[in-house]
């Protein structure tokens, strides 16, 4: 734990404890609004850690008569316990049991928006714990599906669009076992395409940008024996994407994307109407960006990112000198 935030939990405690007219419904309350400062100004997973200590002081503080405190709080410290960085489950594990309590309380009694919030959060939790085999991946499509009866495309369009992201991803996770998978690969090509219908460039970027990008990969990844429209399509994506994560902005992001445009190309023909003439092109251009997208992982921190496109790039010029010979 950092010392300022150290020092500003002892100061934040002693002054909530040594208030001797507040009720101890009330000094939960501060508790936890002094937990949602940290953890939104957190520099390091210690802090956030440090919240989540100061959520279950205002549980224990709080009188189980103020139910509807005590879901809130639960809620609160859930989304603490998501965001500590661990390579151990436990944060996971228990940030879906407080959203479970937390829910149960909010569905009798709460707001339509906190109890859809907290099925969103829920959902996320049980996708993870999903590819981890803790989780089944149904019961977050359900908990999904269940926010979205608050957070429609009229009166929510950034939740709803960012649950059609998550409702896609989720059906793209499920293995491709049975006569099922395309359409699951269908349903999430729409819902991307759904999320997209209510995010615009200016009044959402972020959410945009998310979604044309992961569209992009849906369709590059699609099973559909129309590789090349898809394709195709997977490119405009990416282009949109790259209208928000740009290199400046976002490198992180921008890296990302570049990285999918050129694995997309790598599936083209220079030529679309005469494939037979191979595509050394397309692999010159996506080994550039294979090259862009490796200095900025390597300027970044992605040290993981850049020792997967090293690789890749790797095996790229292999391919690429043949195929250079082959064109001239």
């Amino acid at each position: 734990m950092s010392s300022r935030i150290s020092e500003e939990i002892d100061a934040s405690l002693r002054a909530v404890h040594g208030d001797a007219d507040a009720t101890d419904a009330e000094k939960a309350e501060m508790l936890m609004e002094i937990a949602m400062g940290i953890q939104g100004k957190a520099r390091q997973p210690s802090d956030v850690v440090a919240a989540v200590a100061l959520y279950e002081r205002a549980l224990e503080l709080c009188p189980m008569e103020h139910y509807l405190l005590h879901a809130r709080v639960q809620a609160r410290m859930g989304t603490a316990l998501q965001s500590v960085p661990s390579d151990s489950i436990e944060y996971l594990e228990r940030a879906r049991d407080a959203y479970e309590s937390a829910r149960r309380v909010f569905r009798d009694h709460g707001e339509p928006e906190e109890t859809a919030e907290t099925e969103m959060n829920l959902g996320l939790v049980l996708q993870t714990l999903a590819g981890v085999h803790r989780a089944k991946i149904t019961d977050a499509i359900s908990a999904y599906q269940r926010s979205l009866r608050t957070f429609n495309k009229d009166a929510h369009p950034k939740e709803y669009a960012i649950l059609q992201n998550n409702l896609a991803t989720a059906f793209l996770s499920i293995p491709f076992t049975d006569h099922r998978g395309k359409m699951r690969e269908a349903l999430a090509v729409q819902s991307f395409e759904e999320g997209l219908k209510v995010v615009t460039l200016i009044d959402h970027p972020v959410e945009y940008a998310m979604l044309q990008n992961n569209l992009g990969n849906a369709l590059q990844y699609s099973s559909s024996s129309h590789v090349v429209e898809n394709n195709l399509r997977a490119l405009e994506a990416y282009e949109e994407a790259l209208k928000v994560r740009t290199i400046d902005a976002s490198p992180i992001e921008y890296a990302n994307t570049i990285c999918n445009k050129a694995n997309c190309l790598m599936n083209l023909p220079d030529d679309l109407q005469k494939p037979e003439r191979g595509n050394a092109g397309r692999l010159k251009d996506a080994a550039a960006y294979y090259e862009e997208a490796l200095g900025i992982y390597l300027a970044n921190g992605g040290d993981e990112q850049a020792r997967v496109v090293s690789g890749v790039l790797n095996e790229l010029r292999s391919e690429l000198e043949p195929a250079m010979e082959r064109s001239n």
